[in-house]
């Protein structure tokens, strides 16, 4: 028989829940055939030195490892170095550098498929630099990951944001990344929900201008270009920006909202995946790719459509707190030991929002140990002084 526990509802009350049983699914360790899929991974803190006021990111990278191979394990490649994993948020370029060279060189042992964020977070928070200098931050941090044997996803940078003047800046940083890259790059559209200091990127706050000015740059540079990853959650836009690629370049979908019909496709065109919301459900999508490979889309949907709601659930605004979603998860999943995150990010959300998380993930039957996830539950409860 599964565990109960007491929880609290937002009026105050308190109500006796019995834990479902752990979903049985048709996982796969091998990667998917019909769609390119990565999940964004994150990094597990050290629980005895990680703390709100450490300009060091203090990192458990046995833990942070650990997350990776289970995430391969499961037939999904990893998006490493990405939003999840806290850039911007407590991730410094100094931990960036180590996780990069970690994750590439334990990705070799076993032939996993990694790709790895690149941005400008090596330059001062809050500094507007010329565009010049963004750059060559672009340059170094690209440089690096190949020099590692990686192949790079172009971040949305806050320092170009802050410093472009229009259109222009972004064709030529862009431009001239895209010639001196040794590897095809995924490009990146990140929404300002994600990161409100990314508010016009592209040169615009109209969305048709915006993608005028980044097709036209990947239609400059079809063969430099793998893919764009976009992060609007706006699926309407993402269809319009995939119908206006040129062949072979892909579509990667972070629209952690509205995945599901995105990656089935409309018949013409579909969507790959570069998504945190896999990272909270990785079990789900590997099993949906598994049906998706076997052209079962109905099976397909089955599998992966009830996870929106918790996954919409986790990316609520503030959105760029979701990441509080992916390691409480990971914490109640025994993905992880403990529920810290670097740079104290974990206050980043309510007991109350902690607990509906909980409760959507045992209504998947996500926990694989029902009575871990339930003591766990229990313990973040009492530590908060709630019961």
């Amino acid at each position: 028989m599964t565990p109960s526990i007491t929880l609290p509802r937002s009026d105050g009350t308190f109500y006796t829940r019995r834990l479902n049983a752990p979903a049985v699914l048709p996982t796969s360790a091998h990667p998917a055939t019909s769609r390119v899929a990565y999940a964004a991974a994150h990094v597990v803190a050290d629980p005895l030195r990680a703390c709100a006021g450490d300009s060091e990111a203090r990192i458990d990278w046995d833990a942070t490892l650990a997350v990776r191979r289970r995430l391969w394990g499961l037939g999904l490649g990893v998006a490493e170095a990405m939003d999840t994993a806290q850039r911007g948020m407590g991730l410094s370029w100094g931990a960036v550098q180590r996780l990069v060279r970690e994750s590439l060189s334990e990705a070799s042992t076993v032939g996993a498929d990694v790709v790895v964020g690149v941005s400008t977070d090596q330059l001062p928070a809050g500094e507007r630099p010329d565009v010049a200098t963004v750059l060559q931050a672009y340059r170094e941090q690209i440089g690096y990951v190949e020099s590692h044997g990686g192949r790079a996803v172009v971040m949305a940078s806050r320092h170009l944001a802050a410093a472009a003047a229009g259109p222009d800046d972004y064709q030529k940083v862009y431009s001239t990344l895209l010639a001196e890259a040794a590897r095809p790059v995924v490009l990146h559209w990140l929404g300002e929900a994600f990161d409100p200091a990314l508010r016009g990127y592209w040169g615009s706050t109209d969305f048709e201008k915006a993608a005028d000015v980044v097709l036209g740059i990947i239609n400059d540079h079809p063969d430099k270009v793998a893919g764009i990853k976009m992060s609007l959650l706006d699926a309407d836009k993402e269809v319009e920006v995939r119908r206006r690629l040129p062949s072979g370049v892909r579509l990667f979908t972070g629209d952690d909202y509205n995945y599901v019909d995105l990656i089935a496709g409309d018949g013409v065109h579909h969507s790959d995946a570069l998504l945190g919301a896999f990272a909270l459900i990785a079990p789900y999508a590997s099993a949906a790719l598994a049906a998706l490979d076997a052209d079962d889309v109905p099976g397909f949907r089955g599998i992966l459509s009830p996870t929106l709601g918790l996954s919409r659930l986790v990316f609520e605004a503030p959105t760029y707190y979701y990441k509080v979603g992916v390691v409480w998860l990971a914490y109640l999943t025994g993905a992880q030991n403990h529920f810290r995150m670097i740079g104290g990010l974990e206050s980043g959300r309510s007991v109350l929002h902690l607990v509906e998380v909980f409760e959507h993930a045992d209504d998947l039957g996500l926990f694989p140990d029902p009575d871990l996830a339930a003591a766990r539950m229990a313990a973040v409860l009492q530590l908060n002084g709630v019961g």
